[in-house]
């Protein structure tokens, strides 16, 4: 008995310092939430895609090849970045209130040392990708939008997972694997940006929900 009580004193002081030391509130319906809407983004930029080739008798953005420049193809820039806006804010909106949902549950600060410095690390490589990624649009070269966004995600999570939950470490190898291999399908840029984006989190969400958040609400 004594031993046992040991081990549980142990397990709660190994809780203890994870919690001072790693964010643990990420929710995983929140990466459920985040899935989605990558999904619907993706289907809304399929559809932008489409009616462009339709039009004009050129292949989709995301595919391979040389573009028609003008006003038309101005358009269709803008329209996908408003659909990728969207998308990240139905992330940011669905994944912040399910984190301060499951941290309040848990008594936790949404908000503090060990936060900043996840939001710092995510920040660093998604604003140096979010450059590039407009510098290649600028430039013209579209094919890379897709792989180039899938990359620096995938670096930010890794580069963030040393101070949250350690399974997003393998999301972020998960997302710079599909991007890399979008680099070798470039018409396909649309299809791997729905799989890093949409079902990667659908599943890692799921997984995390069912590791972390349900086996409490089942005891």
């Amino acid at each position: 008995m004594n031993e046992q009580q040991h081990l549980d004193t142990l397990k709660d002081i190994k809780r203890i310092m994870e919690r001072s030391t790693r964010f643990m509130s990420l929710s995983g319906l929140g990466g459920v939430g985040a899935g989605l809407s990558g999904l619907i983004g993706a289907w809304f930029a399929y559809g932008i895609l489409q009616d462009y080739r339709a039009g004009n008798g050129t292949p989709a953005l995301y595919e391979a090849g040389a573009y028609s420049s003008g006003p038309e193809l101005n358009t269709v820039i803008l329209k996908l970045m408003l659909v990728a806006a969207a998308v990240l804010a139905g992330a940011l909106t669905t994944g912040s209130y399910f984190t301060w949902r499951k941290a309040r549950q848990q008594g936790l600060p949404i908000w503090d040392a060990t936060a900043r410095k996840v939001v710092i690390n995510l920040a660093v490589p998604l604003v140096a990708g979010g450059l590039f990624i407009l510098g290649m649009i600028y430039n013209g070269f579209f094919g890379f939008v897709a792989p180039a966004c899938l990359v620096f995600y995938g670096l930010a999570l890794i580069n963030a997972s040393k101070f949250t939950m350690p399974e997003l470490r393998y999301v972020g190898f998960t997302e710079c694997l599909l991007g890399v291999i979008a680099t070798f399908w470039l018409g396909y840029g649309l299809f791997f940006w729905a799989l890093g984006f949409g079902l990667v989190h659908i599943l890692y969400g799921v997984i995390m929900w069912w590791k972390y958040e349900r086996a409490p609400q089942a005891a």
